[in-house]
């Protein structure tokens, strides 16, 4: 699987459920966005007829999100990994 961030990469599915280069994203409880992208998806979904469980679940997680005691804005991890974004860190 392919993720959008690079330092993500470690983050592997064992079960090999997911194709070697398709994208994924990953959204983490801190970032303040988060909660509002899982409804956004969730009410798309929703909007669209699909499947009631999977919007049941991604407004769980939502609420879990907003619960989460860290929040921050998103950034990228230039200290850690210089020069992986095209940048000198």
């Amino acid at each position: 699987m392919k993720h959008a961030r690079e330092d993500y990469n470690r983050i592997q599915d064992p079960a090999g459920l997911i194709p070697s280069e398709e994208p994924v994203f990953l959204l983490r409880g801190q970032d303040v966005y988060a909660a509002g992208a899982l409804r956004w998806y969730a009410d798309r979904v929703e909007g669209a007829g699909g499947d009631p469980a999977i919007v049941k679940a991604t407004r769980e997680q939502a609420l879990r999100m907003e619960a989460w005691p860290t929040r921050k804005e998103p950034d990228m991890p230039r200290k850690v990994y210089p020069g992986m974004y095209g940048d000198e860190g």
